[in-house]
């Protein structure tokens, strides 16, 4: 069983990650921290030094090879992943079930000005631009987040609550 989680910034991918793998028993990856270890270099840092074109084709790369893995785990895609290249075919025609963690706009807005440090793509925006930014990127991106197998609204939900969701829908 290989279960692929997407959506945008903050959504709860990894987190919501942890708790599913702790759930199924099965290994968990984030594609970033993957990405970071076969680098050498922070996610920022490969933005800053390499450039995001650099990254997104690595990206794209690592992924392939994570879905090749021969064995059980549930992977957490940054948020562009899906977006790019051909990876949201790559995902759907590999044995893995994708699914999206589907937050509304104010949501995502709320939870990304709290983190933004955290986040390469708005750290340096004001707190103002942020809601243009995130409702300009979700138009963009929902077309390729809606090509997963799954769709799971996440809106006030715990994510516990979410990751049994996913739990119950394998069963």
């Amino acid at each position: 069983m290989k279960i692929v989680l997407l959506g945008y910034m903050a959504s709860g991918k990894s987190s919501i990650g942890k708790k599913l793998s702790k759930l199924l028993g099965i290994r968990f990856l984030d594609l970033d921290e993957y990405i970071i270890e076969k680098e050498g270099l922070s996610i920022n840092d490969i933005f800053k030094i390499k450039g995001e074109i650099y990254f997104r084709l690595i990206e794209s790369k690592y992924l392939k090879e994570v879905l090749l893995l021969n064995e059980n785990f549930i992977l957490a895609l940054g948020g562009g992943t899906p977006c790019y290249g051909d990876n949201m075919n790559e995902i759907n025609k590999s044995d893995a079930l994708s699914v999206y963690l589907q937050g509304n706009t104010s949501t995502m807005i709320e939870r990304l000005i709290k983190k933004k440090a955290k986040r390469p793509l708005i750290a340096s925006l004001d707190n103002d631009k942020i809601p243009e930014f995130v409702a300009k990127h979700l138009f963009e991106r929902r077309p390729f987040y809606e090509k997963a197998k799954i769709t799971i609204k996440i809106e006030g939900k715990k994510k516990k609550k979410i990751a049994q969701e996913i739990q119950e829908i394998l069963n």
